[in-house]
């Protein structure tokens, strides 16, 4: 596996090695020691998955406090633009964000440590993506972070009006009030 570090501290591609022969492939997609000696040392609890067509935006969602999550993610078919928001305070890359694009054809992982906001876009017909996760599910410290906030910035590459968001998504709050107190982290 290659480990490439982005430019926001802790934020992780992973590009698993693939074997090919002409009966298809074979891929190590996580390997526990590779992981803590480049990542370091995740407990992962629970793996999640979800499906969505072309123009699903879910996100950027986060828990606060104690029940905050590092993930690790991957499209086991279709593509999407995954984003993460960095909302960790003090943080030098604060409310900054890295955007990258995970495909089953590319086999690209991205780990995303706590203290971000994730989210995505489906880029294709249709995706499945999977996610595991170092903390249980909290619908009490589950929190959005607005989608299309200015002071974001985030460049889809779906125009708004071709995306399919929760009414939860919708209701996203601002940057601005994403402060120590609420965060709790």
């Amino acid at each position: 596996m290659k480990f490439i570090e982005q430019e926001i501290k802790g934020v992780w591609v992973i590009e698993p090695v693939r074997y090919g022969d002409s009966r298809g492939y074979f891929s190590e997609v996580f390997k526990q020691q590779e992981f803590d000696d480049h990542v370091g040392h995740v407990d992962f609890v629970q793996d999640n998955e979800s499906f969505s067509s072309r123009g699903v935006l879910r996100g950027l969602h986060f828990q606060r406090g104690q029940f905050s999550q590092a993930k690790l993610v991957r499209v086991s078919r279709g593509a999407v633009l995954d984003v993460a928001v960095d909302l960790r305070h003090g943080s030098p890359t604060w409310g900054r964000h890295v955007a990258v694009e995970l495909s089953a054809d590319s086999g690209r992982q991205l780990f995303i440590p706590r203290g971000f906001a994730h989210g995505f876009v489906v880029l294709s017909d249709e995706a499945q993506f999977q996610y595991k996760v170092d903390n249980v599910y909290a619908p009490q410290s589950e929190a959005t972070l607005r989608f299309d906030d200015p002071e974001l910035a985030i460049d889809w590459r779906t125009a708004p009006a071709d995306m399919l968001l929760s009414p939860k998504d919708l209701k996203g709050l601002p940057l601005s009030a994403m402060t120590p107190d609420f965060l709790g982290f």
